[in-house]
């Protein structure tokens, strides 16, 4: 997979100038294409409905788009560029779709009862991402297909146990209540950012659920060609790095938000370049 530079909508694999040129063009395309459904659904102060009526017009213009037809003036910057790159790849529309309906359920859901409803919603928010990208590539068989989700899906759950001092103030909750019950945690408790020791070991169960996701995926770096597999291995460890901040922190993400800096950079490239060993040799070094 290959990645582009993005600044918010934050499960997009982002293309840097380790992506191929010849699949720039196309991999913007489907960073627009996410970014601005990302926008609809999240950003301003519309009321649910009319983000809800602007993502159906957006899903319509999706498929005017798909079937060859001119895209309305409200979208063209995105529509353009994404009908030819559906044209030039056979772009798979039902994952385009999937993450349209990621976006409507942002707008209406904001709990998520277990861990199965959250990898659903996983399914179509993040995992439809890497497939793309995959498909690019011409990577599709089932078993890279499979590690891509587990990427994908780790990655969209390292940003929520990350982002939890953003999302609880906006009465957003991803944590899944069965877990939080389990642990003995009230969801009043989490949104009022009450930190306890037993919030940190909640947190501390997501995030090694998420390291273990992660780590089943990070196989598919050895059948992801030349310059874009170096580009997921970065990936990769770039949100393992973001699980180490997070322990390091000893799972205080209730109050503030951990993040990787330039002084990342070299432990990142090393950790990379150890990718190159057997899986079982992925283990967390000491920062």
């Amino acid at each position: 997979m290959c990645a582009v530079s993005v600044d918010h909508y934050e499960n997009f694999p982002v293309a840097s100038w380790l992506c191929p040129p010849a699949l720039r063009a196309s991999v913007g395309a489907i960073y627009w294409f996410a970014r601005t459904a990302d926008d609809l659904a999240d950003e301003g102060d519309a009321p649910a409905s009319q983000r809800l009526a602007d993502l159906a017009a957006y899903r319509s213009d999706l498929t005017s788009a798909a079937a060859g037809h001119a895209p309305a003036p409200r979208w063209a910057k995105v529509f353009v560029p994404l009908a030819q790159a559906i044209g030039e790849h056979d772009l798979p529309l039902s994952l385009l779709g999937d993450l349209l309906s990621a976006f409507e359920q942002d707008v209406v859901k904001t709990r998520y009862a277990d861990r199965t409803e959250l990898l659903d919603y996983c399914s179509r928010s993040a995992n439809p991402v890497g497939r793309l990208l995959l498909h690019l590539y011409g990577v599709r068989d089932s078993a890279s297909l499979a590690q891509s989700d587990a990427i994908c899906s780790a990655l969209q759950l390292i940003n929520f146990w990350q982002d939890l001092s953003i999302d609880t103030p906006r009465d957003r909750l991803y944590l899944p209540l069965s877990d939080a019950a389990a642990h003995g945690v009230p969801v009043q408790m989490l949104l009022g950012q009450r930190d306890s020791p037993a919030v940190r070991r909640l947190i501390a169960a997501v995030t090694h659920w998420a390291r273990s996701l992660m780590q089943q995926g990070a196989p598919l770096v050895h059948a992801v060609p030349g310059r874009a597999g170096w580009e997921l291995r970065l990936v990769v460890q770039g949100g393992l790095r973001i699980l180490d901040k997070i322990e390091a922190m000893d799972h205080a993400t209730l109050l503030r938000r951990p993040q990787i800096g330039k002084g990342d950079a070299p432990l990142l490239l090393w950790r990379a370049m150890r990718m190159c060993r057997p899986i079982g040799a992925l283990t967390r070094e000491t920062a």
